[in-house]
């Protein structure tokens, strides 16, 4: 799930450096609280629904999975204890430890089958169900090709045995068993209210490291820690506030006055400030920042003109003069830090550069579509979510489009989950959006883009992509695959432009100078199993 060892020394030793024995004139703090800030309301915290890092950084607090990513990112054991994996790599024997639900009960095996075939019931509409693809008759089940869920190739064996069938070998199995979506949730309060169960605190059910007792909505949750997890003594904190303030400024206002603990994302104004406090981390992050086009939309239904407006922005002038975080501009949607067709290599250095800024190109592209010098291209609209660097950012490229190619621009912002219902929807005509990779391999950032994927918010579709993606998901070649993942995001990128890349991510947190044992992943998510607070 990550750039591997080197280069993950850098992203987590800063802040896992306590964690094996506390300094010894390091002092506890009597009170073990500590505040992160998520930066907005959750859309759910259903594991099976959720599909954004916020959501995912509650649930990984209060849900736990067969494993768990470590600080290198390695599949370690969570709630299974042990493994075995059949010689051809398609049968995974799980046995469970003896965990418990926060109200006590037993987390068993049936627990697990019936949440992964609960996320794959169409009934469910689980965006993420494409997960689970991964499991005999998945696919099958979910887009209703067969309707028994006993077909599915996930079985409790008893109740601590789980046995998993795959369609074919999936070296990264392992690190989808610690994925939101993969987790299991709680049978009787989900059946009782599948709509809404997790809104009610006292519902909130989970297997986790701490448990939610208070949810303050728009406004904070609350935690604590879960009394019957099985790691229970590993857990030094008293108290988990997630804040849910989308307005980074406010954040950084709150950290000042020693309110918050921690946030990320801070103004990019105040970057250079931060680093000289030596309260800012500047972590590894596999992610692109991009903006998407709905090409059912007059005019982007025309490649050349996606094509043109993808040309003619200046990415390090972006980064430079309003990012400020060290990102790397992006001429191709699958970041650094993905493995590629042999032993040691990068799949983007493998396939270079997808395009380039070309503004003469831009220009005469735009013509050819009926536009020149932008003469009679209707006035577009730039979709974000509230944030005040996503508005900066907006702002930059409005301004570099309107310079350049003559385009006038207006910006809309919406609260999370009304833009995520606009994306949805195709309400919209460009919109920014980033993508985190889920584990590491580049199949994470292009099987999204497959026709039908419940996270394909573009209009777009291609056949021969997704013949690509269903091969490459099955070939066992890691130079023909890899070969396969090439043609498929040339064939996003350079043949259809239905993402504009922007820069691949670094992740910025703002962490108090008292904070230890917190670990940072590359793929977005928080562990604070081992976090604690020194005295101030």
């Amino acid at each position: 799930m990550r750039r591997f060892a080197a280069i993950l020394a850098s992203a987590l030793v800063v802040m896992m450096l306590a964690t094996t024995g506390i300094v010894a004139q390091e002092r506890l703090a009597r009170n073990q609280r500590l505040s992160y800030n998520v930066g907005t309301e959750p859309a759910t915290l259903d594991p099976a629904l959720s599909t954004g890092v916020p959501e995912a950084i509650v649930e990984l607090s209060c849900f736990e999975g067969l494993t768990r990513m470590d600080a290198n990112n390695i599949p370690q054991p969570a709630i299974a204890e042990s493994w075995t994996i059949s010689d051809d790599g398609l049968v995974y024997t799980f046995k469970l430890r003896q965990a418990k639900w926060n109200n006590g009960e037993p987390v068993t095996a049936h627990d697990f089958e019936w949440s992964w075939k609960r996320a794959l019931d169409p009934e469910t509409a689980a965006e993420y169900a494409y997960q689970l693809y991964y499991i005999k008759n998945g696919e099958a089940y979910n887009t209703g090709a067969i309707t028994d869920p006993d077909l599915v190739g996930v079985k409790a064996l008893d109740d601590y045995t789980l046995q998993v069938t795959l369609e074919q070998p999936t070296t990264y199995f392992l690190q989808l068993c610690a994925f939101p979506t993969l987790m299991p949730v709680y049978r009787k309060v989900v059946e009782a209210d599948p709509e809404a169960w997790f809104y009610n605190v006292n519902n909130y059910i989970g297997n986790g490291p701490f448990k939610i007792v208070r949810w303050e909505h728009n406004s904070k949750i609350d935690l604590v820690p879960n009394e019957h997890y099985w790691n229970r003594d590993a857990i030094k904190l008293t108290n988990l506030t997630f804040y849910l303030i989308e307005d980074t400024q406010t954040a950084l206002s709150m950290f000042d006055t020693g309110e918050l603990d921690m946030f990320d994302s801070p103004p990019a104004t105040e970057i250079e400030g931060l680093k000289q406090r030596g309260v800012l981390l500047i972590n590894d992050y596999l992610g692109t920042y991009y903006y998407m086009f709905n090409v059912t939309a007059e005019p982007l239904d025309d490649v050349r003109v996606r094509k043109a407006l993808t040309m003619a922005i200046d990415r390090q002038e972006l980064i430079d003069r309003v990012v400020r975080g060290g990102q790397l501009p992006a001429y191709a949607y699958v970041p650094f830090g993905m493995p590629g067709g042999t032993v040691g290599s990068d799949f983007r250095e493998e396939g270079g550069d997808l395009y380039k800024e070309d503004l003469e190109e831009a220009k005469k592209l735009l013509a050819e579509a009926g536009y020149p010098d932008g003469k009679g291209f209707p006035t577009l609209a730039i979709l974000y979510n509230t944030s005040e660097n996503h508005k900066k950012i907006a702002e930059a490229i409005q301004e570099m489009w309107k310079k350049n190619l003559g385009i006038d621009v207006r910006l809309t912002n919406q609260e999370w989950q009304v833009y995520l219902d606009s994306r949805d929807a195709l309400d919209y005509q460009v919109a920014r959006a980033g993508w985190i990779g889920d584990y590491v391999d580049p199949m994470t950032f292009l099987d999204m883009w497959m026709t039908d994927s419940g996270n394909n918010d573009s209009g777009w579709g291609n056949p021969r992509f997704d013949e690509l993606i269903v091969a490459a998901r099955s070939n066992m070649d890691p130079a023909a695959r890899a070969k396969q993942l090439h043609e498929a995001e040339k064939i996003l990128i350079a043949d259809e432009m239905v993402v504009m890349p922007i820069y691949f991510y670094t992740n910025l947190n703002v962490v108090q100078p008292w904070v230890r044992g917190v670990e940072f992943s590359p793929l977005g998510f928080i562990n604070f199993v081992n976090a604690y607070v020194l005295e101030r």
